[in-house]
C-alpha cells in the first residue's frame, strides 16, 4: 500500500529508515525524484531466477567484453534519485555507490513493484536494453532504446540472445 507523509517526518519514521539501514534492508530501496520508495527483500524465487540469469547471461557478457552485475545495484548520480535494478551488464568495471549507467538494466516483476515504471529514468541514464522477466506470467520481455523509447526486441545487440530463447532456459518457479 503506498503511502505519502508530508513534512515535517514522523520521528518513528527516521527510526524505521535508520532501522532497515541496520538490518541491510535498505539495499533494495529506491529514491525516484526525491521521494523514497521502501521494498522488501526479494523472495527466494525471485533470487533463484536472478541467480540463473547470472549464470545464462554472465559467460555471454564476459565473451563480449561486457561485465555481468547480478546483484542490485544503484543506478543514478546521487541519494536523490536513483534505482536498484537487480542486476546488470555494463561496458566497464563498477565502481563506488553510485553507477550512472548500464548496457543492460535486469528487472525482475515482483507482486506491485514498478518495473515497467522506470523506463524514463533508464533513457535518460542511458540504458541501452532493458531486460524484464515476470516469473507469474513466465515471461520474458527485452527492450532496447530507440529514439528515446524503449521497443521490444526479438534479439539482444549487446549479446546476441533474445527474449524467447532465455525464457526456454529458465527454471521457473511453481506459481501459486
Amino acid at each position: 500500500m503506498p503511502t505519502f507523509v508530508r513534512d515535517p517526518e514522523p520521528v518513528e519514521l527516521q527510526q524505521l529508515r535508520e532501522r532497515r539501514e541496520r538490518l541491510g534492508l535498505d539495499h533494495y530501496d529506491e529514491v525516484w525524484d526525491g521521494v523514497l520508495h521502501m521494498n522488501p527483500p526479494p523472495t527466494v524465487e525471485h533470487q533463484y531466477l536472478v541467480q540463473q540469469l547470472y549464470d545464462l547471461l554472465g559467460p555471454l557478457a564476459r565473451r563480449v567484453g561486457l561485465v555481468p552485475l547480478f546483484q542490485v545495484f544503484a543506478l543514478g548520480e546521487g541519494r536523490d534519485n536513483y534505482r536498484a535494478p537487480d542486476g546488470g551488464l555494463h561496458r566497464t568495471q563498477p565502481r563506488g555507490v553510485w553507477q550512472r549507467t548500464a548496457a543492460l538494466a535486469v528487472e525482475v516483476v515482483s507482486p506491485g513493484d514498478d518495473s515497467w515504471k522506470k523506463f524514463e529514468f533508464y533513457a535518460a541514464h542511458d540504458v541501452e536494453e532493458v531486460l524484464i522477466l515476470d516469473p507469474e506470467k513466465r515471461s520474458v520481455d527485452w527492450l532496447r532504446l530507440t529514439d528515446g523509447e524503449y521497443k521490444p526486441i526479438n534479439q539482444s545487440s549487446l549479446i546476441g540472445l533474445g527474449p524467447s530463447e532465455l525464457a526456454s532456459q529458465i527454471d521457473w518457479p511453481p506459481t501459486e
